[in-house]
């Protein structure tokens, strides 16, 4: 069964302007990290082997395919793709992803794993000030709002709404603004990064995009949400908690009968 990482680099593949987005992929996604030896506190060693393009570190983003590249029993590390981008980041050490096992297997050079670690420390601009002028949000790529769309639908409990202007700020500058509202204090670091990566990964240049945070009773929000285009994000559905059955009253396991 292919995985969302095998499905993003089949559409690399086919069009090489789909590249954003599979780092994009890459980096969201849980990676398993083949290591020299065991864990030992918070020091884990990359397993590297030598090539003629350079020294690579082995991931995979299922545990299966680690078993299946490897025959015996070896140590490893579950870590998302950006964090395993900057441990190895500046280190001269590349990635070899799925290498033999997936339709995914390549090798990343380590130049690419410095430059997708660069990509995911950029910041995002935030700023408090009231534009001037709203207006509905123009000419900026399909790619941009979708990347936005994703990375806003797993805020769920985090953002209650977001709304994307065109704005016009004292002074006569244009530009765009993502409004979201009723963050908490805590997180908004968070999500101005989230929404920095998905700026990066869409090939938009950073700066071109303003970022704010209102409070719920903000009186700026009723002139975004007129103008603004709003992303749906899902309310967060937390899980029932369990109810204590009685002996012999879940039909999974009923009483045995002596």
């Amino acid at each position: 069964m292919q995985t969302p990482l095998d499905q993003a680099h089949a559409l690399m593949e086919a069009d090489e302007t789909q590249s954003l987005r599979f780092y994009e992929r890459l980096a969201d996604a849980e990676l398993f990290l083949m290591l020299e030896e065991e864990v030992r506190g918070d020091r884990a060693r990359p397993l590297t082997f030598e090539t003629s393009d350079g020294t690579f570190a082995l991931v995979f983003d299922r545990e299966e395919r680690l078993a299946d590249f490897v025959d015996t029993p070896t140590p490893f590390v579950a870590m998302s793709g950006r964090r395993i981008a900057k441990t190895l980041a500046g280190e001269g050490i590349g990635l070899g992803l799925n290498l033999g096992v997936a339709p995914s297997s390549m090798l990343m050079p380590p130049a690419t794993v410095d430059w997708l670690n660069e990509i995911l420390g950029a910041k995002s601009i935030v700023t408090e000030a009231i534009p001037e002028h709203l207006r509905a949000p123009k000419g900026l790529p399909e790619t941009l709002i979708s990347a936005l769309d994703t990375k806003l639908a797993n805020m769920s409990g985090v953002v209650a709404a977001a709304y994307l202007v065109g704005v016009t700020y004292q002074g006569g500058q244009n530009g765009h603004m993502l409004a979201m509202i009723d963050v908490p204090s805590a997180a908004q670091s968070g999500v101005a990064e989230a929404i920095s990566e998905a700026l990066a990964f869409s090939g938009i240049e950073a700066g071109q995009l303003d970022v704010t945070f209102l409070d719920l009773n903000a009186p700026h929000i009723k002139s975004f949400a007129k103008v603004g285009l709003k992303f749906d994000i899902p309310d967060l559905v937390l899980p029932a908690p369990l109810k204590p059955l009685a002996p012999g009253m879940d039909p999974q396991n009923p009483p045995k009968l002596r």
